[in-house]
């Protein structure tokens, strides 16, 4: 995961980016909430537009806490974890949120 602080300033810069890019947008709220490790099968761009996420990448046990005007570049396949008391976040996908696969957060592989 490639994290930026401060990166954007406004809704706008952030929709033009990723219209830019050619993904699609979507702005979700998010409750307060700590999840178990898991990964997406997409790319993402995550940008924090309030509140706060911490992300755990499980792999390297890297942890960040991630605000208002942070983009988070989320590559498909990154085993990790979050934890927020709740934050919004406008997110840049290659496709329409709705055409994704289900459940959005798949689980960790099974070690045998």
């Amino acid at each position: 995961m490639d994290i930026k602080h401060n990166y954007f300033s406004d809704e706008a810069e952030v929709l033009g980016e990723i219209q830019a890019a050619g993904q699609h947008s979507i702005t979700l709220d998010f409750e307060a909430e700590t999840n178990a490790g898991h990964w997406h099968d997409f790319d993402a761009v995550v940008y924090i537009m309030d509140g706060e996420l911490i992300i755990t990448d499980l792999e390297t046990g890297e942890r960040c806490v991630c605000t208002r005007g942070s983009r988070i570049t989320a590559p498909r396949g990154v085993l990790h974890s979050e934890e927020t008391p709740g934050y919004r976040a406008t997110v840049g996908l290659p496709e329409k949120f709705e055409n994704l696969t289900q459940p959005i957060n798949k689980p960790p592989p099974v070690v045998l």
